[in-house]
């Protein structure tokens, strides 16, 4: 079984919970409301199966605001609140229609900034994030609009 590598984030707590090949990731599932948590949902069911390599594996415990893929090589969630870190100054890095905060502090931390709500990237760094960026912009734009 590999070794999840993500960097650690406040929220997130990816590790392997179950031996063998594959299993639940555990992630910290975030708490949205209203318009946001609706929109997370829809998110959920336009996600690839297959990211940068890595295949959609399940997420302890289960969430339909959380997508976990490989042995939590890449983990997503959405509805999570405003990064702390973002100043209202700060310039977003945009890929394909969509801005991104980059966290200073977690260089594999990446924050989708919509209308619509916050959703979360943490990837490890066998991951090219300009690539698994690309990829979830057209959900993510879809999903939570605006």
């Amino acid at each position: 079984m590999r070794k999840a590598t993500l960097i650690p984030a406040v929220a997130i707590a990816a590790v392997a919970a179950l031996a063998g090949c594959g299993g639940a990731v555990r992630v910290e599932p975030p708490a949205p409301q209203g318009a946001t948590a609706a929109a997370c949902r829809q998110l959920q069911g336009l996600l690839p199966r297959s990211l940068d390599g890595a295949e959609r594996v399940e997420s302890e415990p289960p969430s339909p605001y959380v997508t976990v893929w490989g042995a939590g090589e890449i983990a997503l969630r959405c509805g999570v609140p405003r990064p702390a870190l973002m100043a209202p100054t700060d310039r977003l890095a945009e890929i394909n229609g969509v801005g991104w905060f980059p966290d200073p502090k977690a260089p594999t931390l990446y924050t989708a900034v919509t209308g619509g709500g916050y959703v979360e990237i943490t990837m490890s760094r066998a991951h090219t994030p300009g690539i698994v960026l690309g990829r979830l912009a057209a959900p993510i734009k879809r999903a939570l609009p605006g």
